[in-house]
């Protein structure tokens, strides 16, 4: 007689609010190896001698370019080994990527450096995502990316003053050096409080077939795959708006001295709309939220286009329409990602590699496209929103085969209690 399979054995856990924090502090390792160098980029510049102001995006550039191809490694990773194994062993290599950062007397070396780190740092959203799709599924899922996405926009508020801060004590190379404390504390917290949410019957054995097999299932799942690249295309505008933000505050408003403060005001309208999206995914739908949210932004980018080609654009108008984006964008961003990840209970892992390493690469080439483009005023970035967001909403038009605004049948889905962790 066959022995009947063991049962899993329970997962030691942690409080929702400490999982919530801890998933957002996870996340938010891109934005604080991208923010807080952002008013340092100047000095970089002239410290490497770095001939094109333009040239000097690149630092942002080869960083998510590096988190796009190591987000195809790492989620494979996880689904065999787990998910706290990778974590640690990627936050020690980023934290030794960061300090060769400090430590680099070279455009080419620190360009190198930072394709490193990124490549580790794109560990910390793939199996983050894995890991909350472990434990939640459908609109559920969505709400807590909504709270970790409310939470995590919290660092890009503060980086550039972070960053800023340290330039007025010390100079650039001190925001790599803090950046490798940080991401010391932050893995000695994933080593000690992190429980292992992977459970044993859904461990998959690293292969090139199972792999192919996981990656081919969300190439014929419609839903997924078009919602992982309409992402990925709305994306390209917010990485764009990242590589050319400092130019725009210095260069076309000559407003140096007020950057941090106006990056913390955009960036922070994104976290409220995060917050809101969390109190409204579990009555609307993430569907309804996400594809209504994407044509408001549209409708705000093409008045930004206008008011900039009527000559009417100033500081004031520029912040606050980019700030009113930013609040849409944060209703598109976790809910596309929560949908497209919906089928997925076993290889969420490979599907989670595979959709940031899309929309990872899709943004980074389209958001390169607007940086590059940056002609002193903010006309390209505001066509970057109104072009890739049509565009990403023909795509959901395709995945969702012409029917917008639906509300699949996932009531078992939207369990607003999150029951799982306590």
């Amino acid at each position: 007689m066959p022995t009947p399979p063991r049962p899993s054995p329970p997962v030691r856990d942690i409080g929702f609010r400490e999982f919530v924090l801890l998933c957002a502090c996870l996340m938010s390792m891109n934005a604080l190896s991208i923010d807080p160098m952002l008013p340092a980029l100047p000095d970089i510049g002239r410290d490497l001698r770095i001939p094109h102001p333009n040239d000097r995006q690149l630092i942002i550039g080869v960083y998510f370019m590096g988190m796009g191809i190591g987000s195809l490694f790492f989620g494979v990773l996880s689904d065999r080994f787990g998910r706290k194994p990778v974590l640690a062993v990627t936050i020690a290599l980023f934290a030794i990527a960061s300090a060769s950062c400090a430590g680099a007397h070279s455009f080419a070396m620190i360009l190198i450096a930072r394709a490193c780190a990124g490549f580790f740092a794109g560990a910390s959203r793939v199996v983050t995502i894995s890991i909350i799709r472990d434990r939640f599924r459908g609109d559920a899922m969505a709400r807590v990316m909504s709270l970790i996405f409310a939470v995590f926009m919290l660092i890009p508020v503060v980086a550039p003053s972070f960053g800023q801060a340290i330039l007025w004590l010390a100079p650039w190379r001190w925001i790599f050096w803090a950046l490798t404390i940080l991401a010391a504390l932050l893995w000695f917290w994933v080593i000690t409080r992190l429980p292992e949410t992977l459970r044993p019957e859904n461990r998959l054995g690293i292969s090139l077939s199972s792999i192919i097999a996981t990656v081919a299932i969300v190439l014929r799942t419609r839903g997924s795959i078009g919602y992982m690249a309409a992402s990925g295309v709305m994306m390209g505008g917010l990485v764009g708006f990242i590589m050319s933000i400092q130019q725009i505050f210095f260069d076309a408003f000559d407003a140096a001295a007020v950057f941090p403060l106006g990056f913390a005001a955009i960036a922070g309208s994104m976290g409220i709309g995060s917050l809101l999206n969390s109190r409204l995914v579990s009555r609307f739908g993430a569907r309804r939220l996400s594809q209504g949210a994407l044509m408001v932004v549209m409708a705000i980018a093409a008045v930004h286009c206008s008011v900039i080609l009527l000559g009417l654009e100033g500081f004031w108008s520029f912040l606050f329409l980019q700030a009113l984006s930013m609040l849409t964008i944060a209703f598109v961003a976790s809910n596309f990602s929560a949908i497209s990840m919906e089928p997925f209970a076993r290889g969420a892992g490979v599907a989670s590699s595979f959709q940031a390493f899309l929309t990872t690469a899709l943004s980074s080439v389209l958001g390169s496209i607007v940086g590059q483009s940056f002609n002193g005023t903010p006309l390209p970035l505001a066509l970057g929103f109104l072009v890739y967001g049509a565009f990403a909403l023909l795509i959901v038009f395709w995945a969702e085969r012409g029917r917008l605004f639906t509300r699949p049948d996932n009531s078992a889905l939207r369990d607003p209690e999150f029951k799982t962790v306590h």
